[in-house]
């Protein structure tokens, strides 16, 4: 137990520089003396974390012939299943004590309700992943979908957190003009919605979302100054840092320690990317800002740090990240393939072709387990971060061959502070909307919600330890 020196920080501790502000992790020296200081820091702690992940393009086990191999879900129900060693889900088996699979539950809502809208899947599917709900056909100012999840959530859990939510991108979603089937890109561009008619931005560099986090520059002026000194943000906060240390024992001084070691090795990585990027180095993503690697596993994995030193530090408590933009060309050589991701996902029903989609998606859900074993290995009050959060990953496409939408992958991770048991494969019954399983997460963790989207009930999604059918 760490040694405090009797003087109590207060939770939303931040240390200050010139044009930069850096939260600090949750401290013992941040737990008030006595009973109640304590039940307080518990509860300001234990408010569940919510991320949300959205692949596209589906997967290749929700096909026919895909789903017969389980390459998405296992064959057998309940706990204790095992996946198959082709499964596109096969990486995430060291985590499967906190997974949870949840298989043939439809997204409906992407589907086309009219004759105008058939074939416009790719540019709406997004924009239901986390709404449920029907995106109107239009070009103009007025869109309408449905308010999503995340932000239902941040309504209510993330209003005393510095930002209440952090939308985070990987591919390039400012495609003014290219979008068809007379949708507006915002549906295609965004998978967070305030309200019906809002998509929030999301962030693709990885430069943006650090400066948001940390303050780093007050100004565009005070940003230019400090790059071109190339001082780190830690160097403008030392003095502050070195204030606090001597109030924090020794525990709580290795623990800041090492949590500013985080950020600082961040952004060395951030500003290696930026340097190479404008040395004149011929790129793989030459019109990408200076910020954004060229590499998928690269960009990913500075994403996924950026989110757990938000959560860390409580600056949000709700983040949803696309990584992916429907319909899009790219390959990704690092899989083993170099077939590019939207013709692989028209396969034809071609069982090679089949195999080789299947080794892209599993590169692509393969970079999750990064994420998951640095949330496993972040503690808030002695407790992981993966067992307070709840991650949920999905596609609102099920087999991209024939833009269907039923039978869509959802998995969810973490234990959601107890209200996710993990190790388990959940499978509906033929029909459910996947607005059941998110509106039973949902009303776990808190919301007091009768619907949402096109539910028409809840799913079941945990099992008694003895269940093993």
């Amino acid at each position: 137990m760490s040694i405090l020196t009797g003087k109590h920080l207060p939770r939303r501790t931040v240390l200050r520089g010139m044009g930069a502000s850096v939260a600090l992790p949750f401290l013992d020296a941040m737990v008030p003396a006595g009973h109640r200081g304590r039940a307080h820091a518990a509860e300001a702690t234990d408010v569940t974390r919510l991320v949300c992940i959205e692949e596209v393009h589906g997967l290749p086990g929700c096909n026919e012939w895909g789903a017969s191999q389980h390459l998405f879900a296992p064959e057998k129900v309940g706990r204790d299943f095992r996946m198959a060693e082709e499964s596109a889900l096969k990486s995430l088996e060291p985590f499967q004590d906190v997974l949870t699979i949840v298989s043939n539950t439809d997204c409906r809502m992407a589907e086309a309700f009219s004759p105008p809208e058939i074939g416009g899947d790719h540019f709406r599917s997004s924009s239901v992943f986390l709404t449920q709900s029907h995106p109107k056909q239009t070009q103009g100012s007025d869109l309408w979908v449905g308010t999503s999840l995340d932000q239902y959530y941040a309504q209510q859990f993330g209003q005393n957190t510095p930002m209440p939510s952090l939308q985070l991108c990987i591919e390039n979603l400012d495609q003014a003009g290219g979008c068809t089937y007379n949708y507006s890109c915002a549906y295609t561009d965004s998978i967070s919605w305030s309200t019906p008619n809002v998509p929030l931005p999301m962030i693709r560099d990885p430069r943006v979302a650090f400066e948001m986090l940390f303050g780093a520059g007050a100004t565009p002026e005070e940003r230019a100054e400090r790059r071109a000194t190339r001082r780190g943000i830690l160097d403008w906060i030392l003095s502050d840092a070195s204030e606090v240390r001597k109030e924090l024992g020794d525990i709580d001084r290795l623990r800041m320690d090492r949590y500013l070691d985080d950020v600082r090795e961040v952004e060395r990585r951030i500003q290696m990317i930026e340097n190479y990027n404008t040395s004149g180095e011929q790129r793989e993503l030459p019109d990408a800002p200076a910020g954004v690697p060229d590499s998928f596993t690269e960009h990913m994995q500075l994403m996924f740090d950026l989110q757990v030193l938000a959560l860390e530090t409580d600056m949000t408590r709700v983040i949803s990240f696309k990584t992916g933009r429907d319909a899009q060309n790219r390959s990704f050589p690092e899989s083993g393939t170099n077939s590019p991701f939207h013709p692989a996902s028209h396969h034809g029903n071609d069982e090679k072709r089949i195999m080789d989609f299947n080794t892209i998606c599993r590169y692509r859900v393969g970079q999750l387990p990064y994420f998951l074993e640095k949330m496993q290995e972040t503690t808030e009050g002695g407790v992981s971060l993966l067992d307070k959060t709840a991650v949920i990953w999905g596609s609102p496409m099920a087999d991209a061959n024939i833009h269907n939408h039923r039978r869509c992958p959802l998995i969810l991770l973490g234990r959601a502070n107890g209200n996710l048991t993990g190790n388990i494969h959940v499978k509906a019954a033929d029909g459910t909307p996947m607005a059941n399983a998110m509106l039973a997460l949902l009303q776990s963790m808190g919301l007091e919600m009768d619907s949402f989207g096109d539910s028409n009930g809840t799913l079941e999604l945990n099992a008694s330890p003895l269940d093993t059918d």
